[in-house]
């Protein structure tokens, strides 16, 4: 196996030469570290290619300007990346479970989910996380040996645990969903702890990726102005005034990529550094310790959450609830819904690839459909829809 140079690297930190190791064994590779693989088996599956078809906020297709999935996680990563450096942690293990978090999201984003939830109420529901792990554990099939990626147990660890312990004591074990019982009771992933600092980076790295993109693309998308936001939210207005104050000549366009940069760069000095104090406070002394220390080691200062939470409330308010992206949820509501139904209803109706299923197991089958939906594009599942709902080519 590749050995890594961990003598630059601090005590707390996750060792590959130290991996607790794959669910199915395989030879090492000679030139790539554990967590380097990981991160390699994410980036060439179907899933994640898959994400460039995915919503973030506004649908897939209605610009090639707006984030997706993929181009968020990829943001995530590269954050994370640079977190884990100036923390003196694997980076690979950061970027394998930043680029990893998001597979498991249905097509167009949130509404998908909740609308998949609805429809497998009675079978377990649906939850992007829990599909995130059968994606990796299970459905990804292109390896001659095992089902999923084989992931070493810390980049599963921080995929699975990357918000805080899953439960607070094994006493609730029984209550979680089938797909997080069935794979820990062969491959324990400590589920009561917290994940390991590189995943806690991950974790973080999303939020300040989507509050800044988000806030980003709505104003690209013109969903509200630079004006209505610094009203509201005058954290940020300062920021942009700033700009324009330096700048005064410049287009609105690089106005608002050098406020967006220099936003990104609060929110990341602000986690480095209230992740310094607690380092400082805690002094962790393995990687262990920090599983184990009862609070996440990795966050932002009271002062950033703070800010952070007036800006989700405006976005919530004025882009998450304007009337264009209400009108795609209602559409996206109707297609995920209808194809549901159709395909649990009629499932002859499914691809062939998707038809090995015993059609009269209702349980199996719905999980079966909530698993070929979740994993299509936006635009497949629209292609699919007009397919199987258009009549007008038979009249």
């Amino acid at each position: 196996m590749a050995k890594f140079d961990i003598s630059t690297q601090a005590v707390f930190a996750s060792d590959p030469n130290q991996s607790r190791g794959r669910r199915y064994q395989e030879a090492e590779s000679k030139t790539r570290t554990p967590f380097e693989r990981d991160r390699d088996r994410v980036i060439h599956s179907s899933s994640f290619r898959r994400l460039k078809g995915k919503t973030q906020v506004f649908v897939a297709h209605e610009g090639d300007h707006f984030r997706t999935r993929l181009t968020h996680s990829l943001e995530v990563a590269q954050i994370a990346r640079s977190v884990a450096r100036r923390l003196k942690v694997n980076e690979d293990l950061a970027e394998a479970c930043a680029l990893s978090h998001d597979l498991g999201h249905p097509p167009f984003g949130h509404t998908g989910e909740e609308i998949l939830d609805e429809a497998m109420k009675n079978w377990g529901g649906f939850d992007h996380n829990a599909q995130t792990i059968r994606v990796i554990t299970r459905m990804e099939q292109i390896y001659p040996n095992f089902d999923g990626l084989n992931l070493t147990w810390e980049t599963l660890e921080g995929t699975v645990k990357h918000n805080g312990p899953l439960i607070a004591t094994m006493d609730e074990y029984s209550s979680l969903a089938p797909v997080w019982r069935d794979f820990n009771e062969g491959f324990d992933l400590l589920l009561t702890t917290y994940a390991s600092v590189e995943a806690q980076i991950a974790a973080v790295a999303d939020d300040i990726a989507y509050n800044n993109h988000d806030l980003d693309d709505a104003l690209h998308g013109e969903i509200f102005t630079v004006e209505e936001v610094s009203a509201a939210v005058p954290w940020v207005g300062e920021v942009f005034a700033q700009v324009r104050n330096e700048y005064p000549n410049t287009s609105p366009q690089r106005l608002r990529g050098e406020a967006i940069r220099r936003l990104i760069g609060a929110w990341v000095n602000d986690l480095v550094e209230e992740s310094q104090r607690r380092i400082e406070k805690y002094k962790p002394q393995s990687a262990e310790e920090v599983r184990n220390l009862g609070a996440p080691l990795v966050g932002f200062s009271n002062e950033m959450l703070e800010r952070a939470a007036s800006l989700r409330k405006f976005l919530f308010a004025k882009m998450y609830r304007h009337w264009k992206v209400n009108r795609a949820r209602s559409q996206a509501r109707r297609i995920i819904k209808e194809l549901f139904e159709v395909f649990l209803n009629e499932p002859e109706t499914l691809p062939p690839l998707w038809q090995s299923v015993d059609f009269k197991d209702v349980p199996r089958l719905a999980r079966h459909v909530c698993d070929y939906i979740a994993g299509m594009t936006d635009d497949f599942a629209i292609d699919e829809h007009r397919r199987l709902f258009n009549l007008d080519r038979f009249l």
